[in-house]
């Protein structure tokens, strides 16, 4: 596999360039604070779209922290995008080349292979195969474990996210986006360490902690005797080259 470049946009969202296609997973949030809208802030630009790669639009589900029906406008500065969305999202625009999906499912579009994964929330979760590499964006699945929960709805969420991680067992995951999510306090590394335990990507990249970017430098010392690599994410527009 030739280098890639990955460019974290903002909570679960990045943009995946290859040297033939341009991947784009939960794409929500298209403003910045500085004026211009480029990947180095974070933002999908009309320039980048406006490409002779192929590109693909991942949706995992319909929150509002993973979805904004703005990616159909994508369509105005290239008519070739193509949408992976899950069958959650509803009023999905007819003129756009869209394919809807739900777990369970594998499609194959041009040359890429979708595997359609569960999530312990809504949705679905991705993984990618192209050029015989995978990419497997989690969505919302992980192990959401609450402070303010009962010990029963904790012990039923563990017992589902780890349903859902034996399902995955036995696929080579080269690059794996996965929740490090500040807000579950003490609890964050949870899923991460079960995920990377358990499914061994080559390489972890935390996601969904949108603005509190010291967890995942906690979450990378913590995994630091691990063979995956995980990386640490300090700002928005953050660039990785792999």
């Amino acid at each position: 596999m030739s280098k890639l470049k990955i460019h974290y946009l903002y909570n679960s969202g990045f943009c995946v360039e290859t040297p033939n296609c341009i991947f784009i997973f939960d794409y929500y949030n298209d403003k910045c604070t500085e004026n211009e809208k480029s990947l180095k802030n974070g933002v999908i630009s009309e320039d980048l779209l406006k490409t002779e790669k192929a590109i693909y639009v991942f949706t995992s589900h319909s929150h509002y922290d993973h979805f904004n029906p703005l990616i159909f406008d994508f369509t105005k500065f290239n008519s070739n995008v193509k949408y992976i969305l899950s069958s959650d999202i509803k009023n999905i625009r007819e003129d756009i080349h869209s394919f809807i999906v739900k777990k369970g499912e594998t499609i194959k579009i041009d040359n890429l292979i979708v595997k359609v994964y569960g999530s312990t929330d809504e949705g679905v979760s991705f993984l990618v195969n192209f050029d015989d590499f995978n990419i497997f964006h989690a969505g919302d699945l992980n192990w959401w474990h609450w402070k303010e929960d009962s010990s029963e709805d904790n012990k039923q969420a563990e017992k589902w996210f780890k349903e859902e991680i034996d399902l995955i067992k036995g696929e080579k995951i080269d690059i794996a986006f996965f929740p490090v999510d500040a807000r579950q306090e003490e609890f964050f590394y949870l899923g991460g360490k079960y995920f990377i335990e358990n499914l061994k990507p080559q390489v972890f990249i935390p996601m969904h902690f949108r603005e509190d970017f010291w967890v995942t430098q906690e979450f990378k010392t913590m995994m630091k005797e691990s063979s995956t690599t995980v990386y640490n994410i300090p700002c928005r527009g953050f660039e990785i080259e792999l």
